[in-house]
């Protein structure tokens, strides 16, 4: 995807990381040359478990428009249960693509007209010491997998500055790990 205005929403629950996520892919399009960043958070009840959506636009120029994504190019999924609560592929463009949380393969989901990129980052996340349920890391590495907007390097520079607190070196490789494991359907 070499586009110049690349819309991306995020879906994933409370405490899934769905915001940090949005933010550290935000800090590296900066760092590789996109001069205009948004990230429009929404929450519905703001309680762990519910609901997360998160809007982050990335274009060459400057951006003026801070409302919500009807449209996004990009659509990434931290929990495959979200597929059967809500319709997370709601306005996605024909050619897009759909990043999923799940253990299944991407054959397995029936989606026409974009590319769908899956991999098992609960599991990942777990095999290299992350904190149960955080899958923030990890869905980075299937989201560059999916759509080489940005390096997985420099993703995972800004994922060691952004969590350097909270296990740093084991986010980092969570996102490289997924990111060596997600499979990638053709656009059907």
């Amino acid at each position: 995807m070499k586009e110049e205005n690349i819309e991306i929403r995020w879906h994933g629950r409370g405490g899934q990381g769905t915001i940090t996520a949005a933010r550290i892919v935000a800090k590296a399009a900066l760092r590789v040359g996109y001069t205009g960043v948004v990230m429009i958070p929404s929450f519905g009840t703001e309680r762990r478990g519910a609901p997360v959506l998160t809007s982050l636009k990335i274009s060459r120029e400057k951006i003026y428009d801070l409302s919500e994504i009807e449209y996004p190019d990009i659509v990434v999924v931290l929990d495959h249960l979200l597929l059967d609560d809500i319709n997370v592929t709601e306005g996605l463009k024909e050619g897009g693509i759909l990043v999923i949380n799940t253990p299944r393969s991407p054959h397995d989901y029936k989606y026409s007209g974009v590319k769908v990129a899956t991999a098992d980052v609960t599991a990942i996340a777990g095999e290299v010491g992350v904190t149960y349920g955080l899958v923030s890391s990890g869905i980075i590495g299937a989201f560059a997998r999916a759509s080489s907007l940005v390096g997985i390097h420099i993703l995972t520079d800004v994922i060691k500055e952004e969590l350097k607190e909270r296990r740093p070196e084991e986010n980092a490789q969570a996102a490289t790990i997924t990111y060596e494991r997600t499979i990638c359907s053709e656009v059907d």
